[in-house]
């Protein structure tokens, strides 16, 4: 039966392109940005908004991702309709809602499903189309007996991407203990996970449909430290946020393991500021906290390791 609903779903799914959801009301916060009439083209503002989003962005893929979200408010501003991005990560949300803030017309709205979420679609549309927030991020809770077989995050998505859905379609991922997970999802493949999803990692699960409302989350546990350090290299922070050598640490860079912002990074040397968020592949994120030189013209600097 699976089998079979999966086939009927394949081609709706090979069709799934970013093309606009109907219209309601979502009840989970969201950030929006409305801006008023302006008598400047469209394609002029749009233009400069781009150029300031690739100088502000943290690698070329992250600015041509900001580029797509500002071709798709061009569009919504000429054609007075709303479009919607896949899911995107915190540093390209970031980038691409302060670029929309200097074109006129356009309202722009970042919804993840629930208040901390960190995978969000944004919603952009002329001002005169879209009266209310779309509908465009799903819940799913996926349930099994997870005591004896415990599932981490990185095992829930893998089995949800072994469904041959991307990533882009897949927001956060809420973990609920033994009793499974809840997942953030677009709309359109609801219907196609509740008939393909049938194991995470060796446990047989079952996959159903709830409100945004019955999303039961928390704040994130963290755990906070201080080091010393005579510079503000990644290498160092990392290494002492993460309790590892700089030897390890620097294997992991190389084999592409450790991002910073979301980000992969390449060379030790990288600098991290107050606010940054190192995350190494199997253990966890990092951000860093407060700043402080010392008199000896070292850095103090809290570590904020999530648990």
């Amino acid at each position: 039966m699976a089998a079979a609903a999966a086939l009927a779903l394949a081609s709706p799914l090979r069709r799934l392109l970013r093309a606009p959801h109907p219209s309601g009301a979502i009840s989970a916060p969201c950030y929006v940005i409305t801006r008023g009439r302006c008598n400047a083209a469209i394609a002029v503002a749009a233009a400069a908004a781009k150029d300031s989003a690739v100088k502000g962005s943290v690698d070329r893929n992250a600015a041509e991702d900001v580029r797509n979200v500002l071709d798709m408010a061009e569009r919504a501003s000429q054609r007075r309709d709303v479009f919607h991005t896949n899911f995107l990560t915190p540093p390209i949300i970031k980038e691409a809602m302060l670029a929309i803030e200097k074109l006129a017309d356009i309202k722009a709205v970042a919804q993840g499903g629930y208040p901390q979420a960190e995978r969000c679609r944004i919603s952009v549309g002329h001002s005169d189309s879209m009266t209310s927030n779309p509908d465009v991020v799903a819940a799913l809770s996926i349930s099994g007996n997870f005591r004896l077989e415990p599932c981490s995050h990185g095992d829930f998505l893998g089995a949800i991407l072994g469904t041959g859905i991307t990533r882009e379609k897949v927001g956060d991922i809420l973990l609920q203990g033994e009793s499974g997970a809840q997942v953030l999802v677009d709309p359109e493949l609801v219907d196609y996970l509740i008939s393909t999803l049938e194991k995470v990692g060796k446990v047989g699960v079952s996959c159903t449909q709830i409100p945004l409302l019955a999303l039961e989350y928390e704040p994130p546990r963290t755990k906070s430290s201080k080091t010393v350090e005579a510079s503000l290299r990644v290498d160092a922070l990392a290494s002492a946020g993460f309790k590892i050598s700089r030897t390890k640490l620097a294997s992991l860079i190389s084999a592409g393991d450790v991002r910073v912002n979301w980000t992969p990074i390449s060379k030790n040397g990288a600098t991290l500021k107050s606010g940054d968020v190192v995350s190494v592949s199997g253990m966890g994120r990092l951000k860093i906290g407060e700043i402080v030189t010392t008199k000896k013209g070292k850095h103090a600097v809290e570590l904020i390791r999530y648990l």
